[in-house]
């Protein structure tokens, strides 16, 4: 597929508080930004072998496992490796304009294994991180933006952003990221421990305010799609999403690191990790995230799907993701795409084979020929817990109307008090 060429039309958004813009790709006219369908490859139903492809807001991946920003997106080499091992697409590590304000420290990173606190041995179930965004040049970091482009035109890079409350910097650098040809931005609301003194990260996602003037700032300026990457650190995830989509951005993103403090060396009595003999809150990652990352992005795709028509939108799923059933999990309460960073820093950047063949072999299970097929399917199956009450009791009434199994211990006969037990109705 040839690259993106990318112009700007002005056009009326279904907000009338925004002017949005609509992108046309050679040959192809794409949908106004707030009407870019997600949908799968129609090849797919021909296909005897499950078809992992996906068009996310325009953008064509071969399979729905995408990079995560982060350390795995840290160079070209890396975004290189990446590419060539199969990944569906490339989402760099974030940047600013002033790489100098970035001092990271050593060492960055905790683990959490199963097993006794400070246990040398057992599986990394948490991962926690005080690393900052990028500390490279700006410079550098869009020189080999643009070399992955000449190289990779069909392949998706997307740029992470975040910079300081500054409009004219945030316009900067915009406009600078996107004169590389990358496809996408990524834009970082939702670092935990990244220089929230100067309203950057999750000091701009937890102030929906903040948030929605930031947010209209970058879709003015912005070209390409843009994804708005949401904190978990947060009381209600919906309302920052529902504030990042209405203020002009075509998905969502979810979830960075939750804030955590990793443990305590019980020999020494300093946290971890430990700088100096001191330490910093930081980001939680890994397995250990991923059922509060699946609760997050279920209340997320649940807001966009009555609020927004969730197919004029993307949700990007991310958190534990180390198997191809963490990813189809995502996938089945609405996410589009998944994201991997943590996962890639432990097993590699070969996990994408497996991943993809482990969510081929689901697919199979259900005999789901393409994405799309199952995307959101178990969404619905979430309610509250006074309509399950509900549900339970009027099941028990059905159960009892056909008399399934004896009523009371009075219709007791003696032929095997276990079965008759085990045969009677829940009251």
């Amino acid at each position: 597929m040839a690259s993106l060429s990318l112009t700007q039309i002005r056009t009326k958004s279904s907000f009338p508080e925004l002017a949005v813009t609509r992108r046309v790709r050679t040959g192809l006219t794409l949908p106004g930004r707030f009407g870019l369908r997600v949908v799968a490859s129609e090849s797919s139903k021909a296909a005897a072998e499950p078809d992992l492809s996906v068009t996310v807001n325009g953008l064509h991946m071969p399979n729905p496992f995408v990079i995560g920003s982060g350390p795995p997106g840290t160079n070209y080499t890396v975004m290189k490796r990446a590419f060539d091992e199969g990944w569906g697409a490339v989402i760099a590590k974030t940047v600013s304009l002033d790489a100098a304000k970035v001092i990271n420290v050593t060492p960055r990173y905790a683990r959490l294994r199963a097993g006794a606190n400070g246990s040398a041995k057992g599986q990394i179930i948490g991962w926690e991180n005080i690393e900052l965004i990028s500390d490279r040049p700006l410079e550098t970091m869009l020189k080999e933006f643009e070399q992955l482009k000449k190289e990779y035109p069909d392949r998706i890079l997307i740029a992470s952003i975040m910079e300081e409350y500054d409009k004219a910097a945030w316009e900067e650098l915009i406009d600078r990221v996107e004169q590389t040809g990358i496809d996408a931005i990524e834009v970082n609301f939702s670092c935990p421990h990244g220089m929230p003194e100067r309203r950057m990260g999750a000091a701009v996602g937890q102030d929906c305010a903040l948030l929605e003037e930031v947010c209209g700032w970058v879709n003015a300026k912005a070209t390409v799609p843009v994804w708005a990457k949401m904190t978990p650190n947060i009381t209600d995830i919906t309302q920052p999403a529902r504030v990042s989509l209405r203020s002009g951005c075509e998905g969502v993103a979810a979830i960075n690191t939750i804030m955590s403090v990793m443990g305590i060396d019980l020999k020494t009595l300093r946290p971890e990790p430990c700088v100096e003999g001191y330490s910093t809150p930081g980001g939680y990652s890994s397995k250990a995230v991923h059922p509060i990352a699946l609760a997050k992005v279920m209340n997320i795709a649940k807001m966009m799907k009555s609020e927004f028509n969730d197919k004029d939108y993307s949700l990007s799923g991310i958190g534990g993701v180390e198997t191809g059933s963490d990813a189809a999990e995502f996938i089945l309460l609405g996410a589009d795409t998944v994201q991997v960073c943590t996962g890639v820093m432990m097993h590699g950047y070969g996990l994408v084979k497996k991943l993809c063949d482990e969510l081929k072999d689901f697919m199979k299970m259900h005999n789901f020929s393409s994405i799309e097929d199952f995307r959101g399917a178990s969404l619905e199956y979430f309610t509250t817990h006074t309509d399950l009450v509900r549900r339970q009791q009027e099941a028990i009434q059905q159960r009892k109307a056909v008399k399934k199994g004896l009523q009371s211990d009075k219709d007791w006969t003696g032929d095997g008090f276990v079965k008759e037990t085990e045969s009677m109705v829940s009251n």
